[in-house]
């Protein structure tokens, strides 16, 4: 008995491994075919059914003879087997039988089949009839009966064999979110396809969940993660298609949350629109749109006189505003325009969008990678490209990667600035702008402190200086740069919300990227030595309500007390640290004003000579240590409001500051 036993599992081991390997077979043969290239394939099928005319031959000569053909029968109508072939490759190449797909051969392509054997028989039979033959006319009516037989059964085999391989490929396997009629017509399509398995659906609707619908289960979202485990789910379709986009693109980021592959399926006005991706499909943000005054650009004359014929350094030029002041240096036809950009990426980018402008300007391109704290690098680009004018953009500006990385932030932004403006002032440079920001008045934060302290590095310059004319030019926050609310913003509303905004009360000057990039071009032109130019930037701009403006000009509505049922709410996040609810622009009491009525003049103070050398000193020994306890030692020293700041950086990190 157990001898039995054992022969039976034997047999059932064997078989099972020989069908595995006749699978194993059959994916082999399918992906050997679906490699292979369409003309490839299209010869395979001319090739099968010229081979079909010596056998169709042989079937209509044993059917007349009710015998097989002897060997000098054969021979007799070898030459007309001979051209046969030809003439079956020529007629079926002519009508583009070969061409047509073995999964759309039906009766349109059996005709044409028909008709090719029709011809390949009249063929035969004037061939012989000229050539003396005495084979009846019922032999080529026999020819042509069997040879549209098998070209019709050979491509029922082929594509039988193709189908059975694709069966026993591994399938797509996806939930259905969304059993209505949408959900249901997907099921019903999915089925066709050999490709794709739905398992399951899920929808929201409480009446629906526990019921088959077209054999399916209709399970609840909460039923997701458990049927992507246990059903191992590749994809989940999202077919509801009236649903909001707000709620599809908020649904979507949860499920790739959880791993899984999301698609939507599209509405019917989707598909007859032009094939946008939904979260491409928000209404483009325009910056200025939200500024709450008008545009400044129509108000800005003159400022190019300066720059023209000149030889200009952008440093930072591959930044938000570096590459804004790049495009309108360009039109004021300077003689050449070096781009000096530590990111690679950034500059080739840059040096691409400008060649073509300044080959019709006839402006020199000079793409420079490097940082402006290589000094040997700064000093040779200066005296090499007999540098006129200098407008440094370049720093770190993200208020929270200063604060994490104080030493970095400082290194370039002050130290930097330090290398780049002393090198001006040695090779003779004309005119050096420093690109300044409201944070750096009384700062709360190490970025607003860094930048702080490049000021006063330029203002000390400034004052000992006897060629270079040093300014600076200081602004607040800039619509549309990179690390600003407005890119923020547009894409938290692309992912369905929230909106993140870390309290109700921030309000923040504005202006957009031509307006800061034009007014730091005129503010340069009335610099006579140490000027502090501020930009009037208009009544500041409550953030709440800019994220508000966003979600509508999108389309959507705002989910808050009064209105539960919104798409998109607006999350408070609490402040972070180093930053200001409001932002100042000047340290001073007063301001001058200039010929342009929006840039004024600033009546500030600044250290001496001395006390910029110690702070600088005792900056590069903290870099040199990257010692940040020692660095904000430095910053509540030498800038204003710099005590506060070490003090509440103390107590972020609960210590005492040293007494």
């Amino acid at each position: 008995m157990w001898a039995k036993m054992s022969d039976t599992v034997a047999a059932e081991q064997g078989f099972r491994a020989s069908m595995g390997e006749k699978m194993g077979k059959l994916v082999e043969l399918l992906g050997f075919i679906t490699h292979l290239s369409r003309s490839t394939k299209q010869w395979m099928v001319l090739t099968n059914d010229v081979a079909l005319v010596p056998v169709a031959f042989l079937a209509a000569l044993s059917l007349q003879l009710n015998r097989a053909p002897l060997g000098a029968e054969l021979q007799q109508h070898w030459p007309l087997l001979l051209m046969l072939l030809a003439i079956c490759a020529l007629i079926e190449i002519g009508m583009n039988i070969h061409r047509v797909q073995l999964k759309a051969y039906e009766s349109r392509a059996i005709a044409l089949s028909a008709t090719h054997a029709v011809l390949l028989a009249l063929s035969a039979g004037l061939i012989d009839r000229a050539v003396g033959g005495t084979l009846p006319g019922a032999t080529f009516v026999s020819f042509a009966m069997v040879y549209l037989l098998l070209a019709v059964s050979s491509r029922a085999v082929m594509l039988k064999l193709v189908l059975s391989a694709y069966r026993h490929r591994p399938k797509l396997r996806v939930l259905v979110y969304g059993a209505g009629r949408t959900g249901q017509q997907l099921v019903a399509a999915l089925r066709t396809d050999e490709t794709v398995r739905p398992v399951a659906y899920i929808d929201d609707n409480k009446m629906l969940q526990g019921a088959i619908v077209q054999g399916l289960h209709v399970h609840s979202p909460a039923a997701i993660a458990r049927l992507a485990r246990t059903k191992h789910v590749d994809r989940v379709l999202l077919a509801m298609p009236s649903v909001p986009r707000a709620r599809l693109a908020q649904l979507s980021r949860q499920l790739e949350e959880k791993g899984l592959d999301v698609q939507t399926l599209p509405s019917f006005a989707q598909l007859a629109g032009n094939g946008v991706p939904l979260v491409e499909q928000l209404r483009p943000v325009v910056p200025g749109q939200f500024l709450g005054r008008a545009p400044l650009d129509a108000e800005l004359p003159g400022g190019s006189e300066t720059y023209r014929g000149t030889s200009v350094m952008i440093s930072g030029a591959g930044g938000s505003i570096g590459s804004e002041l790049c495009r309108q240096i360009l039109a004021c036809r300077p003689r050449r325009l070096v781009l000096f950009e530590m990111s690679e990426l950034a500059l080739y980018k840059l040096d691409q969008e400008l060649s073509a402008l300044a080959t019709e300007q006839q402006v020199e391109i000079v793409p420079i990678l490097g940082s402006v704290c290589d000094a040997p690098l700064v000093r040779r680009v200066l005296a090499d490209q007999e540098i006129e004018i200098v407008l440094h953009a370049a720093a770190y500006k993200h208020v929270p990667l200063v604060e994490s990385n104080p030493v970095s932030g400082f290194a370039n932004n002050v130290l930097g600035t330090h290398t780049l403006a002393q090198a001006a002032g040695e090779a003779g440079v004309a005119r050096f702008i420093l690109i300044s920001t409201d944070k750096a008045v009384r700062p709360k934060n190490m970025m607003g402190a860094s930048k702080r302290m490049a000021e006063l590095v330029v203002q000390d310059l400034a004052s000992r200086s006897t060629g270079t004319i040093y300014s600076m030019v200081r602004f607040g926050n800039v619509l549309g740069s990179s690390g600003s609310v407005i890119p923020l913003f547009h894409d938290q509303i692309c992912k369905g919300g929230p909106v993140t905004l870390t309290h109700r009360e921030v309000t923040r000057y504005f202006m957009t990227i031509p307006e800061a990039a034009r007014l730091v071009l005129v503010a340069g032109t009335f610099a006579t030595g140490g000027d502090v130019f501020v930009l009037d930037m208009g009544a500041p701009v409550q953030i709440y309500d800019l994220a508000r403006q966003m979600i509508e000009a999108a389309g959507y509505t705002v989910r808050d007390e009064t209105n539960p049922d919104g798409d998109i709410e607006i999350r408070l996040t609490g402040l972070r640290a180093g930053e200001k609810l409001h932002e100042e622009l000047l340290i001073g009491e007063g301001q001058i004003g200039t010929p342009h009525p929006k840039i004024m003049l600033a009546r500030e103070a600044h250290l001496s000579e001395i006390e910029v050398a110690a702070g600088m000193r005792a900056l590069r020994a903290a870099v040199t240590e990257n010692d940040s306890d020692a660095l904000r030692a430095v910053v509540a020293r030498w800038v204003e409001g710099g005590k506060a700041l070490a003090l509440a950086a103390a107590e972020a990190r609960g210590q005492l500051p040293a007494s």
